[in-house]
């Protein structure tokens, strides 16, 4: 493969020439963009959000480009050995785990303080998409193509709807599930699927989820049924994106978040405290950013030359789309909260070191599909 750049600018190292720019200064973009809403949150201060969520960004971006040094064939290697160690790291989160905000979800290792569950999110994509590359293709519309992947992403969420955490867990079963659609495994199994899921709702409702889960989704359905008490964070959600309007209120000049009207504004609703302040012309920008890394992942799942990377780029791709999607819907009323943050946006560790995996594969398989690099 030719390591020189195709225009001829040789004193470019090829490790740089490879990486694709355009991409990287948009998440590069995103992160900035981050620190001012951040900013902005905590009353024109970086502290204490801002300052530690640039060091992670910055930190966890090197991360994305040194794995996207890591050949595709060794990520099909490791897929499925990461895939078993998570798994008994979920069960020590079960034992040992600390507890924080109500939920057993951290691993304390000394330091750092480490959330398995997170980083089964792009796992439980490599793990499915191995599975398949392993199988025959004529295999796929078998019952034995089936089972095993429902076991494989069955066994991660149940734990994890332990801790308990729904939005994770619901993160893990699309994605797996994505990557078995991808495949090839039959369109009216996910049709039964669906149809058995809606059935199970009511029960799982009143048997499975807990008090406050149960709460959220019955005020998804009845968002006027409790505003100050469970409906409060969407009511105050709303009247922050609502008040922004086309423009916003300008940098520095919201109120809900400022005087404290919106519940972690900083967190799960930062999408609710960057457009009261940028408006509906900064949300509209936020969305075709992430649909530009959505699509250029898109883009290097059909260029791969093996099934185990188109499965890997088309599901990394998709976990970042229902990242962004479930967080926009929750945070503007139209799905129940379920606790999944915005990547990039969110102040937090942990959804940045999610997003970074997946950038940093994604960026390692586009990697692999160049014949030359792009200047």
């Amino acid at each position: 493969m030719s390591t020189r750049p195709a225009n001829g600018l040789a004193f470019v190292p090829a490790p740089l020439a490879q990486l694709p720019w355009k991409i990287l200064l948009l998440v590069l973009a995103i992160g900035c963009f981050d620190l001012l809403v951040l900013y902005s949150a905590a009353g024109g201060n970086i502290r204490p959000w801002a300052l530690s969520q640039g060091i992670r960004f910055f930190v966890l971006l090197a991360g994305a480009i040194a794995l996207s040094r890591i050949r595709e064939e060794t990520w099909g290697q490791i897929a499925l050995p990461a895939y078993g160690i998570l798994c008994v790291m979920l069960v020590l989160v079960e034992l040992v785990g600390a507890v924080r905000g109500g939920g057993q979800r951290w691993l304390d290792v000394g330091f750092i303080r480490l959330q398995p569950s997170e980083l089964m999110k792009p796992c439980i994509v490599l793990a499915c998409a191995k599975f398949y590359d392993l199988l025959p293709p004529n295999e796929t519309r078998r019952f034995g193509a089936i089972w095993p992947a429902a076991l494989l992403i069955l066994l991660p969420a149940a734990l994890v709807m332990k801790q308990p955490d729904l939005g994770t867990a619901l993160m893990i079963t699309i994605g797996g599930v994505t990557v078995m659609f991808l495949a090839g495994v039959p369109l009216r199994l996910f049709i039964g699927g669906a149809l058995a899921l809606g059935a199970a709702i009511p029960l799982a409702i009143n048997f499975v989820l807990h008090g406050y889960q149960k709460n959220r989704i019955l005020v998804f359905l009845d968002p006027e049924s409790d505003p100050l008490g469970i409906g409060y964070h969407i009511s105050q959600s709303k009247i922050a994106i609502g008040s922004g309007g086309i423009f916003g209120k300008g940098f520095l000049n919201g109120t809900q978040s400022h005087l404290d009207y919106l519940p972690e504004g900083h967190t799960d609703f930062a999408l609710a405290t960057m457009m009261e302040e940028w408006g509906l012309i900064g949300g509209v920008l936020l969305i075709l950013a992430f649909f530009v890394i959505v699509q250029w992942g898109l883009a290097a799942a059909l260029q791969a030359q093996s099934r185990f990377a188109r499965l890997t780029a088309a599901g990394l791709a998709a976990t970042i789309f229902y990242y962004v999607s479930i967080n926009m819907a929750m945070v503007m009323g139209m799905a129940p909260v379920v606790g999944v943050p915005l990547p990039l946006i969110s102040n937090g560790g942990s959804s940045q070191m999610t997003f970074m995996l997946c950038l940093g594969i994604l960026m390692s398989i586009d990697r692999s599909n160049r014949q030359t690099t792009r200047w």
